[in-house]
């Protein structure tokens, strides 16, 4: 099958179900006749910039982009799941409710902010990487801000 052919799959299969994993969006291509390795399927879904995103019950689904566009932006999310940061040296890691933390890593990346470098996202942890060390406390405190754990 044609990665076209696969892509076109996979989106389908997205629309039609809430998958939560990986391995769930694998055994729904399985069960449609597409057998699908987990390094070609993480492939796909960085290619067609799937997201994770959670719903109101704090559970989390892959995403189409435009989706994700209609949802809230970092400032409505992190009060919702933010947990706590902490900065070490180049690097914030911060700490989400379960499922949270691609949603809340893709806002930190649409802030577009001077001082972050990147961002890599897990379930529920992000691993801010800076360009100063001098920038973690200040992204750290804005952070918190927006999340509401700090006063104004």
């Amino acid at each position: 099958m044609s990665k076209r052919a696969r892509h076109t799959k996979v989106l389908e299969i997205i629309k039609q179900h809430r998958v939560a994993s990986q391995e769930g969006l694998r055994e729904l291509l399985h069960a449609q006749g597409t057998e699908v390795t987990q390094a070609t399927l993480s492939r796909d879904i960085r290619e067609l910039r799937l997201v994770k995103v959670p719903d109101a019950e704090g559970a989390s689904h892959y995403s189409l982009p435009e989706e994700w566009e209609s949802t809230p932006p970092l400032q409505t999310l992190l009060p919702m799941l933010f947990q706590s940061a902490e900065g070490v040296g180049n690097f914030l890691v911060v700490k989400t409710l379960k499922g949270g933390a691609q949603a809340v890593a893709l806002g930190i990346d649409w802030e577009e902010w001077p001082e972050v470098v990147g961002t890599l996202a897990g379930d529920d942890t992000i691993l801010m990487i800076f360009r100063d060390a001098g920038a973690v406390p200040v992204v750290q405190q804005r952070l918190e801000h927006m999340a509401g754990v700090l006063a104004t």
